[in-house]
């Protein structure tokens, strides 16, 4: 692998969906991110069937992840927590398996397929890498989050009180108050996105270096343990973000 492939593999690639006659372009990222979607509420269906008073096997795993993610919240937020314990324990599952799905990159990838079979279709499949490295995607994932701490504090302290945080505790604190709506997201976004690409760039270089042995040692870290921290720092983050908006 060259230079250019690697600058290749860390930028997006164009696909385009033929919807009615109209082409609609998307990258590889927002591919494997529905492909991520789909896994999460497959699972969220097989991990729900056939509840029972006395939980066993699967079930005890899909209530431990409720009460991490409730004790979580109440944690953070306290009497608030309730009606944001479902968006943290979404956006943690979101982002815990997009930081990670590098890991299947031990599956041969869509070219591979292509060519051992033949069927040059299924070399327009895109690589398992993780969406998170995409900056639009990190973006649109703090403004989300952005837009749930102001919800949380109209929500909480009303209109009227929500104004007034902006000249707390002096009204010289408008500008600065201002600008949080702004850096905040934008720190959230850039450190989610600087994080993931660098771990990304990182394993492409290892593999470059010994494609066999190595990598699947700092797989361990690189694409699980970072992965797993990057997505609950964001999430942490937010969390204090919401209590200092309601608080």
């Amino acid at each position: 692998m060259n230079s250019e492939e690697l600058i290749g593999k860390m930028q997006f690639k164009p696909y385009d969906i033929n919807l009615f006659g109209l082409k609609i372009p998307i990258s590889d990222s927002i591919i494997v991110m529905w492909m991520i979607m789909v896994a999460l509420v497959v699972l969220a269906i097989i991990f729900t069937r056939n509840l029972r008073m006395v939980p066993t096997g699967k079930q005890n795993v899909a209530e431990s992840i409720v009460d991490f993610v409730n004790n979580f919240t109440k944690g953070s937020l306290g009497h608030h927590w309730k009606p944001f314990a479902p968006y943290f324990g979404t956006m943690i599952l979101f982002l815990l398996f997009s930081n990670i799905v590098s890991i299947f990159n031990v599956l041969p990838t869509g070219k591979a397929i292509a060519e051992a079979t033949g069927l040059s279709f299924l070399g327009k499949l895109p690589e398992i890498a993780p969406p998170t490295k995409d900056i639009d995607i990190t973006a649109t994932m703090a403004i989300m989050s952005i837009i749930i701490v102001l919800f949380a504090s109209i929500k909480i302290k009303g209109v009227k009180g929500w104004l007034k945080t902006f000249v707390t505790p002096l009204p010289l604190m408008l500008p600065f108050k201002i600008m949080e709506y702004f850096v905040r997201p934008l720190s959230l976004c850039l450190r989610l996105f600087g994080n993931i690409l660098a771990a990304f760039t990182i394993m492409e270089l290892i593999y470059i270096a010994e494609p066999f042995l190595i990598p699947g040692i700092f797989s361990l870290y690189f694409d699980l343990f970072d992965g797993g921290l990057q997505a609950y720092i964001f999430v942490f983050l937010t969390s204090l973000y919401i209590a200092e908006a309601i608080e």
